[in-house]
């Protein structure tokens, strides 16, 4: 059978790959010389776990100032109840929700980043998630993710792919050119899927087209290969993830990073903080399908000695008003706090939280630039250079164990 570019995409379907789509390229071996001398050892033997709440997810809900009268002036209808905040400081609280994520807390594997945001904060849903996921100013338009620039460059032959997409969504700071990013739902129909991709025809006759379908072919097939063995020779670990569907999309990754599939980024995602009306009730049930889907997931990777090798990092594009609107929910805002877990975090808050006697526009005022955690990740937990123009001089900020 000769394997057209229409035919290839179409049997590729669940196995949804980001370097297939129009105007998105290859990636291309440099040779392996080339790859060896770029390579950092964080890349190779740590995984970074990327969660994004999409819709924007409401700060002041998650961490609440415990002690600041004017939290509950602003939000008379929906501010939590004392019963609904766990107390984390003299200071802060975290909401009730998020209560399986307590042992992290306690066991100084969690951190808070406060403030979090951008000057000339942007309230578009399309545009705020962009300037999040391209690391750029506000005025700033960039057209590849913050870790498509951190990673391309530093291919490695030993892994499946740079990135994996688990569960659908799009591939958001790995988008653009020179990266390999797998979009899956299930590893194994992955693997089947990729067997029965038919060889593209070769020869003198071949279009550039197929030639580089050919070459994307074989990377499937080397990813699936590679992903297959590794979670076949891996133990169960008898951990049991929630029936939702974030709980199914982190048993996905805990299998991925527990058998050893080499890939240093994964991007997880879960929806629904949009929440303009009835926050109350829809905020709690997605704070505890993300409490409880990530709590098993640490579970797992305790229990497959990779909590140490693994950080785990939420952001969404923007937080929510200070002031709750007329539908008892809150409208687009600016800063959030984002969530850090792992073996080697450094427990407790960075940052400032947010003045709720200084807004802006009624709306709360970052103090922390968004970037410090894309200079974190990069320069603390793999690294990396300091001097790359994704952090763009940006300081990182002190959570994560040296040792």
């Amino acid at each position: 059978m000769v394997l057209d570019r229409r035919t290839f995409l179409h049997l590729s379907g669940g196995v949804c790959l980001p370097w297939l789509v129009p105007g998105i390229e290859a990636w291309a071996w440099d040779g392996p010389e080339k790859k060896s001398a770029n390579l950092a050892a964080g890349l190779r033997d740590r995984t970074l776990i990327l969660v994004e709440l999409q819709g924007g997810n409401d700060g002041l809900n998650t961490i609440v100032p415990l002690k600041d009268e004017r939290y509950r002036e602003l939000r008379p209808r929906i501010a939590l109840k004392n019963d609904q905040i766990i107390e984390l400081d003299s200071r802060l609280g975290t909401h009730a929700a998020l209560k399986p994520l307590m042992q992290a807390w306690e066991e100084e594997e969690a951190n808070w980043i406060l403030g979090l945001g951008y000057p000339d904060p942007n309230r578009s849903h399309f545009r705020s998630i962009e300037i999040w996921e391209t690391g750029s100013d506000s005025d700033e338009d960039l057209r590849e993710g913050w870790l498509t620039r951190l990673l391309k460059g530093r291919p490695d032959p030993e892994r499946a792919a740079e990135g994996i997409v688990i569960g659908g969504g799009d591939s958001g700071p790995l988008y653009g050119t020179g990266l390999r990013v797998l979009n899956m739902n299930d590893p194994e129909k992955f693997s089947k899927q990729a067997r029965s991709v038919p060889e593209v025809a070769q020869g003198r006759d071949a279009r550039k087209a197929l030639e580089h379908l050919l070459e994307v072919q074989d990377d499937i097939k080397k990813a699936a290969g590679i992903i297959e063995e590794k979670i076949q020779g891996s133990p169960d670990l008898g951990i049991r993830f929630p029936s939702t569907r974030f709980g199914q999309r982190c048993k996905i990754a805990a299998e991925m990073v527990a058998s050893g599939v080499p890939c240093p980024v994964i991007k997880l995602s879960i929806g629904g903080f949009d929440t303009h009306t009835n926050q109350v009730n829809r905020h709690s049930r997605l704070l505890a399908e993300l409490a409880d889907g990530l709590a098993s997931l640490r579970k797992a990777l305790i229990a497959s000695e990779k909590w140490d090798r693994t950080l785990i990092s939420t952001y969404s594009e923007f937080g929510r008003r200070a002031q709750e609107n007329g539908s008892e929910g809150t409208d687009h805002g600016t800063a959030a706090p984002h969530l850090l877990l792992g073996g080697k975090v450094q427990g407790g808050f960075a940052g400032k939280q947010p003045n709720l006697g200084k807004l802006q526009k009624n709306d709360l005022i970052h103090t922390t630039d968004y970037r410090r955690l894309y200079a974190t990740i990069e320069q603390s937990w793999f690294g990396l250079d300091p001097r790359s123009e994704v952090s763009r001089g940006a300081k990182p900020l002190d959570v994560i164990h040296k040792s």
